[in-house]
């Protein structure tokens, strides 16, 4: 069974063809600046050279049959026929409270989407741009949406209320809603395999750290409570993103520096994080190495990162009371080798020490706290579309 997954943004898509009878990727690609000059397909079969083509695509709808025809070309086509392809998954990033799940995609779906788009503008107006072209590319194949915020579903109202006025919430749905679902549910669930622990009793803070950034507390296999809220940009500090800030600072800006909110939004959400801090970029790898050589504002946007990840770790622990695992994945977090070194060897109050060897590794699946540790500190890589792909076919198998 191949499950075809896609992960569609404004003007670019991320796709993977999967062969579900053995679970492995057998293409993966990238579409670019579809709907400007010189756009870019990336295409790689399993086994095969990528190959990269530069053309003027138009729209999602001929991005997609271009990358299909791909798919079953005579010389790099990895499939005899578009038949083949049994299922369609999506990742959406917002369903709200209509959707506690992955669901297979009808027009009440797709009605129901469009309804989130103010809790989502940027993210699922392409997301639904997507599911549309996808059917009528291979019309009569089911499709299935996949939600960023439904693992988070399970977090009782004293992690997702607000101490805002409660109509609020009745009202216009403001809530925490919590992101990187699906990153945090495989991870989780493959730490718990990992260390022999049944997923029903593991309780494990996850740690997805990239140009987006989001920690879980993990109680029992369910989100318990989660950084990001209404939208992705409260919690950790992230490449561009500021994570949490004072409420009243939009207000300030606007009273006195003379900013229009969509200004400051666009600051909080685009000039801010990492970049914002530094100034030089919103990527690990370029702050440590301006760090080392000497630039003191790089070096502040580390250890403004690393303070605000170990207080999110600490609330965490307490939180869960018990705690089997901390787990690092997402770029920063599966790849920083320093960083994560600095970040362990901080946590000593929960008796958990680095294995500095053991840490010496990127993309891996490792335990690099020591084996006395009483909290096992794991890199665990993340894979999104692998989770996609299996509620996909799971889905469409009843």
């Amino acid at each position: 069974m191949y499950v075809f997954v896609l992960n569609c943004g404004s003007s670019s898509f991320k796709y993977q063809l999967l062969d579900m009878s053995n679970e492995h990727r057998v293409a993966v690609g990238l579409v670019e600046r579809i709907g400007m000059k010189d756009s870019v397909l990336a295409y790689e079969p399993a086994g095969g050279e990528k190959i990269k083509e530069t053309a003027d695509i138009a729209d999602h709808e001929v991005a997609i049959k271009m990358v299909l025809n791909k798919l079953i070309d005579p010389a790099v086509g990895v499939i005899k026929s578009l038949s083949d392809i049994a299922a369609i998954g999506h990742r959406v990033v917002h369903g709200a409270e209509k959707f506690s799940g992955s669901v297979l995609i009808t027009d009440a779906v797709i009605d129901a989407l469009k309804e989130n788009i103010p809790l989502a503008p940027l993210h699922n107006p392409p997301n639904i741009t997507g599911i549309e072209a996808m059917q009528k590319a291979l019309p009569g194949v089911p499709n299935v949406g996949v939600f960023d915020t439904s693992f988070h579903a399970t977090m009782p109202p004293e992690s997702y209320i607000y101490a805002l006025p409660y109509e609020w919430y009745e009202k216009h749905h403001v809530r925490r809603y919590g992101f990187h679902g699906t990153s945090h549910r495989f991870v989780s669930e493959r730490a718990a395999q990992i260390l022999g622990i049944d997923k029903d009793r593991f309780n494990c803070i996850t740690c997805h750290m990239g140009n987006g950034s989001s920690f879980t507390a993990v109680k029992d296999g369910k989100s318990y409570d989660t950084s990001m809220g209404m939208t992705p940009l409260e919690g950790i500090v992230m490449g561009t993103r500021c994570g949490d800030v004072d409420a009243g600072i939009p207000n300030y800006l606007a009273a006195n520096v003379n900013m229009s909110f969509a200004d400051i939004d666009n600051a909080l959400n685009k000039k801010s994080g990492l970049l914002g801090i530094s100034g030089v970029s919103s990527d690990m790898r370029d702050l440590q190495k301006a760090a080392v050589e000497g630039n003191s504002r790089a070096k502040l946007a580390i250890d403004v990162l690393r303070h605000r990840v170990l207080k999110y770790i600490g609330a965490y622990a307490i939180q869960l009371g018990r705690v089997d695992a901390i787990v690092f994945t997402g770029g920063i977090g599966e790849n920083d080798i320093a960083f994560r070194a600095s970040v362990v060897e901080r946590l000593t109050t929960l008796g958990i020490k680095l294995d500095a060897q053991a840490n010496n590794v990127r993309g891996q699946e490792v335990v690099v706290s020591t084996p006395d540790s009483p909290i096992k500190v794991m890199v665990v890589p993340t894979n999104e579309e692998l989770v996609i792909a299996r509620d996909t076919r799971d889905i469409v198998a009843k």
